[in-house]
Formats: C-alpha cells, structure tokens, sequence
C-alpha cells in the first residue's frame, strides 16, 4: 500500500495538500507537523487530521518539497500506523471544528434574527447544526456516550422544539469554544516545539589530500564522527563534540537557557544548535545527525506530545464516568419539570472540556518553561515522579563537585622514573580522552613541555581506567582496584606511602608499567560553589533525605558528606553497587531520584523512580536519564524541583477549579436557573479560562548574583 498525495491549490509561497493513508492507517497530525516544518524551504506547516489536509508556507522548490512530504508519508505506512485513534480528547473527536464550522454556525444565528418563515429558518439551522449532530451519532456508535452525544443532545432538543436561536447559539458556543481550544493545545505544542528548531545544513570540515590539509563544505548529512568539523563566527554548531584548537564565544542559549556567551578553548565540550559569536574553532565530531543533542531533543519532544501521564489518565477516565451522570440528571430533571429546555441545559453542563484539556496543556507548559531553562524533561511522567520524589541521591564526581580536576602532585615510586616523566607518559596516554581526569593529566602536562611518547592503541576500561602498550610493555592507569585486583600489580612495596596520600583525602591515579607500581598522581577536585545552597533548596521543597553515592574513600566520603550536610553516604563503591544501593532504598518505599553524570551511572539513573543527567555526563547517562541538564550548573536540579511541584500544583488546582464551577453550573441548569444558551457560555467560558492559565510559563525565582 503506498500513500497518495495531491496539490489540491497553490499561490507563489502557500499550497495546500491533501493525503490518503486508507482506512486501516491513522497518522499522529502532530509528528508528521514536525517532520514536514524540518523540511528546507517551509517556514511554517499546519496539518488536518479530519480532512487529511496538509497546508504549508514555503519558500524554496515545490515539486521537491512536495516529494518530500510524499515520502514522509510512505514512512508513516512503512513503520505499521495502524488505525488508533488517540487517547486525548480532541482526537475522540471526529469532527473537530475548523474556523469554517465557527463562521457557518454565526451566519446560521445570525440569519436566525432576520428571517421570518420558519421553514427557511429550520433549514439553515439543520445545515449548521448537522455536522455536530451527525458526529454525535458517529461517536456514540463507536465510543458509546460520551460528551459528544450530550452536545448532539442538547442541540437536537432546541430543534425539535423549534427554539432556532438557542440551537444555533448553542451550536456557535460550542464551535467557538471548541476551536479556541484547538488552537490553545496546538500552541502547547508549539511551546515544546520551540525547543527544536531546524539547523543549517552545511559545514566545513578538514580534509587531508596528499598530505596537504584542506578545507571542504559538506552537508551535515555527509558528517562522520571523528571529522573536524571548523565553525566561525555567525555559524550554527552542528555536531555535538570537543574543541581541539582555537577559541571562541558560543551563544548556549538555544540549549541551556544561558543569556551569555560562554568562552570555549581546547578539551571543551561544545553542543548542536549552539551558535559561535566570536572567534573560530575547531571540533571534534563526537555525535552527529540522530546521535547529537538537537536531533535526541526533538526525538524527546516527540515522546513528551504522546506521552500520558497518571494525573491525565485519571482525569480522562473521570470525565469518562461523569457522563453518565449528568445524562442521568437531564433524564430525571425533564421526569420532574416536563420541560425539555431544562434537559438541554443540563445536557450542557459536561465535565469532559476542562478535565481532558486542562490536565495536558500544563503539562505541555512546564516542559516547555523547563526547556527554556535549559532543563530537558522527557514527558509527563517524569514531572510527576520528580514532583513525588522525596528522596535524592547524588553521584559525587562531576555532580556535587566541579569535575575540573587539578593535578596537585606526582608521586614516583620508581628510581628509573621522575615525577615529571611519570607525568608525560600518563599524559600520552590520557590524551585521546576528554575525560574531567584526562583533562587535568594533560593540562599540567603541558605547563611542563609535554612531549608525546609514542604507544600502541589505548583501551578504555568503563568505572576502571585506560591500557596501552610501549615497546611491548603494559601500561596501566586507573584505580587502586583496577591495578592491584584486576591487573595484579603489586602494592604491598609501597602500602605505608600509599597509605598516607589515601589520608589525604584527595583523588589519586595510580600508574603501571611493565607490571610493578610506577607511581600514583594526586588530583584534587572542589565541591561547587552553590552544592550547599541547592541542597537547602531541595530541603524547602519537602524532600526528606539527601545521599551521596561515590567510588571515594571511606575518610574522604566522610568529610564531603559532613561539610554538604547530607543526611547519609555510601563510599568505595563499584558502578553496579550503586544500581543495588538505589533498589534498597527503593525497596523501604522511599521515591528516588538519582542525578549522576558518568558511564557508570547510567544503570542507577534507570532504577531510580526518575533520573537526572548532568550537563557533562556521557552520552549513555544522557539516554539513561528522564531529565537532561543542558547547564553546567547544579542549581537546575532544584529548578527542576521547583517546577515539577508548580506543575503539579497547577494540576491539582484545575482540577479542583473544573470540579466545583462544572458542579455549581450542573446544579443551577438542573434546577432550571440556566438556559442552555447561558450553560454553554459559562460552560465554554470557564475552558477556555483553565486552558489559557495552563498555558502560562511557569517563571522560577533565581538567586542573585
């Protein structure tokens, strides 16, 4: 089966589709609004599900456009859409209300007021009001009774009483209302959609040809990791990568919400969809297309517009259980009164509008206000979690503390080998990482005219450390575990000096060669400035326990958690101890959330109720996590927090909100107060009022400088 696309108008930069899938096949309107807008040369895109129209604002080709959106298509088929229809209340719907259905309803009530015959007036009411009724039918027949069926309800009864005017301001009302709705949970979704903007589409790259390097354009299709990939000033950072040489001002605030320009130099790591202000650098291509940060971010988004959380669900599902109810009022109000006027108003006064509606455009809001603070929230869900969340463990490396570690000295254990030479081989080794560690070796390297020893290929060893080889002879750096357990290096020779410098408290690199124990550096690394103020932070927002997990010693785990205040730490630990740490704390029902930054962290960033990635963690912790940081900066924990229970908080109040007027107005038609006219305006009006509250940005209080 292939899907058939057709032109059905075009002007010189606006064309209308219209598309075919079958009947077996129903596409998400909002993925494919998507993947249309990343098309080049269309600025804007606006698809209808009902009426299977595709309507864009291009500027480039149409005939290569229009392909493109064909094939688009041929993939929705391709990867099995079958027909589902959405859990959502607008998708239950199979006719919403287009600004056509808005404008046909006003002219009918306006007509209303200035013809006389009533034939004439039945037929332009019966021309508007039949779309609502006819879908009435259909949704009754294929869903049961629901809100839909209440509508048709109400309406049909103002017809058969021959009562026009109410019919027709019924069905205006109801029109208007739901298309202002429409439009408010599009808006949500262009909120988040924000965050996902196009890229450019070529860069320059380093090309050697005979020995001579050369610069070459490239589209950033063509991109590989590995490529050194030259942005200057004015250029979009297409790729996700280290900078190698040259320095530069890059503008995060696409990615992290941060106003000003960050300077970047050699061994920092740079984002896509970051724009070079000043000065030109080289990167070295870490991730690209699909695997960068913009591309993961968008796949994000697309999750985040489908994903349901609990709160919705039960909303959905209570509105759901309510319509029998207020069916069941209209029945009994017209056994008591005999006035079906009565019974119309009561038809009116649904629950479903605010309670299906509401719930995910706040939602959609606060990812969308998390975005912009450079904090990438991957759904409902894990709002939801992080706003349960009462307990919060913390990875200590890179997350508690800076991860800008500094060498403060080298330790030679070797008469054949300085302080200085155990240094540069170190470096050699630790050079083709970006590793925090690595980074350190090789700055205080070269402040001592590094000078490169050449060594066959390195191996990393994920929590443990790196192995290579020099004329045939092991060398081995990592953790004290990793040489004496794992490598076998003796340790015994030097036990009383080793154990000094663990005394110390700092981190320490230790170094083999040839199988014996070559020496050991010392690295110090300084806890974030604001470590202690975050923490007080998470404590005002009701969480009762803060844990530190880290690979430290005893000694040094001690002192950190006593000058942070945590409440609890666990020392010495080995990357799969923290997955079962996090299981045991779970398991005495404590709701977790865990933020890390390492490989290693990746298994307990999954355990955890929700997971937190920091802005430097591996590419694995960021696909562990359910919240990415895209800012250095620890504070964005507790701002997530903060968020997470705004959020919530505006669900609860919604829902509250929705509850009591939708009762209040259900009782006053039922006690026949309100005309179905008056209902459906109070009705309407009260949405539309939750929806655009919900649509607010949520705005955090930030410390100042």
């Amino acid at each position: 089966m292939s899907a058939h696309l057709s032109l059905l108008h075009s002007t010189k930069n606006r064309a209308r589709f219209r598309y075919k899938l079958g009947e077996d096949y129903k596409l998400n309107p909002i993925s494919l609004q998507m993947s249309i807008s990343a098309i080049e040369g269309v600025r804007d895109v606006r698809v209808n599900a009902i009426l299977g129209n595709i309507i864009i604002l291009y500027t480039k080709n149409l005939k290569q456009i229009e392909k493109k959106i064909e094939a688009l298509l041929q993939e929705e088929i391709t990867q099995g859409l079958k027909h589902k229809k959405e859990e959502s209340y607008l998708a239950l719907r199979s006719e919403i209300p287009s600004s056509a259905e808005v404008a046909r309803s006003l002219t009918a009530l306006l007509l209303d007021f200035v013809l006389k015959n009533k034939t004439a007036k039945f037929g332009t009411s019966a021309i508007a009001c039949a779309p609502l009724l006819l879908s009435g039918v259909e949704e009754t027949y294929n869903h049961g009774i629901n809100s839909r069926t209440l509508e048709a309800m109400a309406v049909a009864i103002s017809l058969y009483l021959q009562d026009y005017r109410t019919a027709n301001s019924t069905n205006f009302m109801l029109a208007l209302g739901e298309y202002i709705e429409e439009l408010t949970m599009y808006k949500s979704d262009d909120l988040i959609k924000e965050l996902s903007k196009p890229t450019q589409t070529q860069a320059w790259i380093e090309v050697n040809k005979n020995g001579k390097v050369d610069q070459k354009q490239v589209s950033s299709d063509e991109l590989k990791i590995g490529d050194i990939v030259i942005v200057g000033a004015g250029d979009m950072i297409l790729i996700d990568g280290h900078v190698v040489s040259g320095e530069a001002l890059v503008n995060q605030i696409s990615m992290t919400g941060e106003a000003t320009p960050v300077q970047k130099a050699r061994g920092d790591k740079v984002l896509s969809g970051t724009v070079v202000q000043e000065g030109t650098i080289k990167i070295w291509a870490e991730s690209v297309g699909k695997d960068t940060a913009v591309a993961k971010i968008k796949n994000y988004i697309e999750e985040t517009l489908v994903q349901k959380s609990s709160k919705e669900l039960s909303a959905s599902k209570m509105a759901d259980k309510l319509v029998p109810i207020t069916l069941g009022l209209a029945i009994s109000s017209y056994v008591f009164s005999r006035d079906l006027m009565r019974s119309a108003s009561v038809l009116q006064a649904d629950y479903s509008c605010a309670l299906k509606l509401t719930t995910p455009v706040t939602f959609k809001a606060a990812i969308s206000s998390a975005g912009r603070e450079g904090i990438i929230v991957k759904g409902a869900k894990t709002l939801e979690a992080l706003q349960e969340a009462d307990t919060f463990v913390f990875d200590k490396t890179g997350t508690l503390t800076n991860g800008d570690l500094e060498v403060l000295d080298v330790v030679s254990f070797s008469d054949k080998f300085s302080s200085d030479q155990i240094l540069n081989l170190a470096a050699s080794i630790e050079e083709h990482y970006f590793h925090p560690i690595a980074q350190a070796i090789v700055k205080a390297a070269q402040a001592k005219n590094f000078t490169h020893i050449h060594h066959d290929e390195v191996t990393f060893i994920v929590a443990h450390g790196v192995k290579s080889e020099i004329e045939g002879k092991a060398v081995v750096i990592g953790s004290r575990r990793f040489l004496e357990s794992n490598e076998k290096i003796p340790f015994a020779p030097y036990k009383t000096q080793i154990q000094r410098l663990e005394d110390s408290g700092e981190t320490l690199l230790f170094i083999g060669f040839d199988r014996q124990l070559l020496g050991v550096i010392l690295l110090k690394d300084t806890i974030r400035s604001n470590t202690k103020e975050v923490l007080a932070r998470l404590r005002q927002t009701g969480v009762k326990e803060l844990i530190m997990l880290t690979g430290d010693s005893e000694k040094k785990a001690a002192q950190t958690a006593k000058q942070l205040g945590l409440d609890s730490y666990f020392a010495q630990l080995l990357p799969t101890e923290k997955a079962e740490i996090l299981e045991d704390i779970m398991r005495s029902g404590k709701k977790v959330a865990f933020v890390g930054d390492g490989v290693n962290d990746a298994p307990a960033l999954i355990k955890a109720d929700v997971g937190i990635g920091m802005c430097k963690g591996a590419d694995i912790t960021k696909a562990s996590a359910d919240l990415v940081l895209l800012r250095d900066d620890i504070e964005a924990v507790a701002e997530a927090k903060e968020l997470a229970d705004i959020c919530l908080h505006k669900v609860k109040r919604g829902f509250n909100i929705t509850v009591v007027v939708n009762t209040l107005i259900l009782s006053l038609a039922s006690l026949g107060r309100l005309s179905p006219i008056q209902t459906a305006f109070m009705h309407n009006g009260t949405t539309i009022a939750l929806l655009f509250n919900a649509l607010q940005r949520i705005k955090l209080k930030k410390k100042q400088a």
